[in-house]
């Protein structure tokens, strides 16, 4: 699989810093030592396992003499992104993916979402942001959302819960549009769509979202989020309890065209409770 730009970064950065410190002829150790962390810390940034950090980016500048060279390569390729750091890294897996299979407690999947329902959550997660950075953080999930309309486009698989339709999120101008974008995808074959019920009950990852995502030639990932923090899970045994986990959700799940059926109806109360406002 191709590197994605982030990893690559964090290569380029080891690899860089430990050529420089191979000039200077230090050890991990006494580098380490210089810039206060450990010297096994130093070896996981030349082995890009870890994140090079921005302040230890600017002691490193200062000790090796490097005239900022490793506090421009955090700033411009690693720290530069248009997604929440905790995102990223499966931001840009997603554009590598060959399937992935969405599993959405609350809320719809960024890749499904319109520009009116985005704005509508930001504002709801920030009220005090600027309209420039609403619309910059909009045009990046825009951006993403384009891979469903690519010639190479991943197979897409989504489970909503039913909560996904009935939360007026906007209100219902808004709603109506956003569950219709959906259906469209749908109808276009772009995404397989299944509903999980409110008469379900009890659910696996009972209000946890999941997304799975598979590769041509690497192993599959698993991608969870909590408050403002996101885990990308790449262990073998943690990816197949996951996929088993969506299994079952999809075996709950109303059959597609029984979803479609039911994001249409819920997107024509919406367009009533509209018009009537």
């Amino acid at each position: 699989m191709a590197k994605a730009p982030r990893q690559a970064a964090w290569e380029f950065f080891g690899a860089e810093l430990k050529r420089r410190r191979e000039v200077a002829q230090l050890t991990q150790e006494e580098l380490g030592g210089r810039v206060f962390v450990s010297g096994g810390y130093i070896g996981q940034f030349e082995q890009a396992i870890r994140k090079p950090q921005l302040d230890v980016a600017q002691r490193i500048d200062e000790i090796l003499q490097t005239d900022g060279i490793f506090e421009r390569m955090c700033r411009k390729l690693i720290n530069d992104s248009r997604y929440a750091e905790y995102f990223a890294a499966a931001a840009e897996l997603e554009a590598l993916a060959t399937k992935i299979c969405d599993f959405a407690p609350t809320l719809v999947p960024g890749l499904m979402q319109t520009e009116a329902y985005m704005r509508a959550m930001m504002l709801a997660d920030n009220p005090f942001t600027s309209d420039e950075s609403v619309q910059e953080r909009i045009r990046a999930r825009l951006d993403r959302a384009l891979i469903l309309n690519s010639a190479s486009r991943p197979v897409y698989w989504t489970i909503l819960h039913e909560s996904v339709l009935r939360i007026p999120v906007g209100g219902p101008a808004v709603m109506t549009e956003a569950l219709e974008h959906i259906a469209t995808l749908v109808r276009e074959r772009k995404a397989l769509v299944q509903v999980l019920p409110y008469a379900t009950g009890a659910y696996p990852l009972m209000g946890k979202m999941l997304r799975l995502m598979e590769f041509e030639d690497a192993p599959p990932t698993a991608y969870t989020e909590a408050v403002y923090s996101g885990n990308l899970l790449d262990d073998p045994a943690v990816v197949k309890r996951s996929q088993a986990a969506y299994d079952l959700l999809r075996a709950a799940a109303l059959s597609p065209e029984a979803s479609l059926a039911l994001i249409e109806s819920a997107a024509e109360d919406y367009r009533r409770c509209a018009s009537t406002t």
